[in-house]
């Protein structure tokens, strides 16, 4: 059975955590790309995108592996925990020799290979600290993950207020991943100990095998992800500069700032759709339905919403010398309906330990997106890596939701088309609202195309039975 003010309960709480993590990223990102100039930020965002990519390739998958096999046995974290943290000490130590290779081969100049190296640190201690994170997520104890989450984004914050104010160089900024990574390691490490018992370290290299087996299509899935993500920044760099990056990379920072919504909800839901699998394989696909529609809720609008708004959004947030970032978000929003779309999908498959058709899949989107930016960088520049985003998503989430289907986990108990035909009628008069009172301030703008949203919404009855009956039993007072 479903637990379902459980789960609302800690959607709420990472939701309302992401809420504020966003916001204090999105004042991060605003002073430091207004600080270090469209350069500046081009060569920390290229830093960022490079370690992002190898910092999924120590993880390899073990995070989301612990995170299934935990929650349906909580007797077995002590075995994962001293044996997984080994093989990324070994994983952090190959990192590091590929990425030194890596900035020797595209010989980048003195200034970005410091900052480069720099955050390859905060990347390896991420990796330990999110061992912790993995047993919190799988016993459901979502506290713990938003304390942590608002360590690293409080930290930033305030760190990049102090640069800021003494006028301090690249170098310092890079710094601060360094220094807000600390922070987290030693509050989830502090965290853990008062909540569960100290593990033994006790090493069994008999689970090593298995446990990578099963754990590296995680891992390959999400890299391929990263990639994708980033590689568009590191194709950039080599074709078109670093000033180029930092336009493309302040467009694309805006688009994850929503990224916390599926965020959230994955978070939660992760753990509670693994046990399913086993015990009631008709609430799996119960979750999955409602899942998906609450995404096509949000993420439909949330793309034309910010088309219509994205030269406010740009010249408010970066000022003019960002003006190129204006198209680079129209395009790049998509990407994110997209993975709206998609999330539900992603996480059924994982949960069914269908892990592999993932990897496969997101394997080979990694090679589209890199034949696609390879195609239009050079000669459509920042522009041309914004369709190659875009293009790879679609390729990704349609096949994700076809083999989700063909396993028998669609959409049965909705109609989908006419929720869809309700969700993009009112994403269209909410449109034609911007459209037309485009000179408005753009929070109150923000605002009352909200309410127009979700006035319509109501107006063509969206919410089903089912709906109702989750939100009553969400709310509904405990006896």
């Amino acid at each position: 059975m479903i637990d379902v003010k459980k789960i609302a309960k800690n959607t709420s709480l990472i939701f309302l955590a992401q809420v504020l993590i966003s916001v204090l990223g999105f004042f991060t990102t605003i002073f430091t790309a207004r600080y270090l100039g469209v350069e500046g930020f081009g060569i920390l965002s290229l830093a960022v995108s490079l370690t992002g990519i190898f910092g999924v390739f120590i993880d390899m998958g073990f995070g989301l592996f612990m995170v299934r096999e935990v929650a349906r046995d909580k007797t077995i974290a002590d075995k994962y925990i001293p044996n997984v943290a080994l093989i990324r000490l070994f994983l952090s130590l190959l990192t590091f020799g590929l990425i030194i290779l890596i900035v020797y081969v595209i010989n980048y100049p003195e200034l970005v290979k410091i900052v480069i190296y720099i955050l390859t640190f905060s990347i390896i201690i991420n990796a330990f600290s999110s061992i912790f994170s993995s047993i919190f997520q799988a016993n459901q104890k979502m506290e713990y993950l938003s304390l942590s989450m608002l360590i690293t984004s409080f930290s930033m914050l305030l760190g990049t207020l102090i640069g800021v104010y003494y006028r301090f160089e690249i170098v310092y900024f890079a710094y601060l991943y360094v220094f807000s990574s600390i922070l987290v390691l030693l509050f989830i490490t502090f965290a853990y100990f008062r909540n569960f018992k100290i593990p033994k370290f006790k090493i069994d290299r008999s689970i090593w095998k298995p446990t990578l087996k099963e754990a590296w299509p995680f891992g390959v899935a999400a890299m391929s992800g990263i990639v994708y993500t980033y590689i568009d920044s590191i194709f950039l760099s080599i074709f078109k500069g670093n000033t180029v990056v930092g336009w493309y990379s302040a467009a694309y920072r805006l688009m994850l700032v929503v990224l916390f919504i599926p965020g959230a909800f994955n978070t939660v839901i992760f753990p509670v759709m693994s046990p399913l699998f086993k015990s009631s394989v008709e609430s799996l696909k119960m979750i999955n339905e409602r899942y998906f529609k609450y995404m096509l809720i949000i993420g439909v609008p949330l793309g034309f919403g910010t088309t219509f708004l994205a030269d406010k959004i740009i010249l408010i947030i970066y000022g003019a010398s960002y003006s190129n970032s204006i198209i680079c978000l129209q395009i790049l929003i998509w990407t994110i309906v997209f993975t709206f779309i998609g999330a539900s999908f992603v996480q059924v498959l994982q949960s069914i330990n269908k892990q592999l058709i993932i990897t496969k899949i997101a394997g080979l989107s990694v090679i589209i997106n890199i034949i696609l930016n390879l195609i239009l960088i050079p000669n459509y520049s920042f522009i041309g890596a914004s369709i190659a985003t875009v293009l790879t998503e679609i390729v990704l989430v349609g096949y994700i939701a076809y083999a989700s289907i063909k396993l028998g986990y669609g959409i049965k108990h909705m109609d989908v088309k006419k929720d869809f035909t309700k969700v993009l009628g009112s994403s269209i008069i909410m449109s034609i609202f911007i459209f037309y009172f485009n000179s408005l301030n753009l929070l109150l703008l923000i605002i009352l195309s909200i309410l127009i949203y979700l006035g319509c919404l109501y107006l063509f009855r969206i919410f089903d039975d089912t709906d109702k009956f989750i939100i009553k039993n969400i709310f509904k007072k405990s006896d």
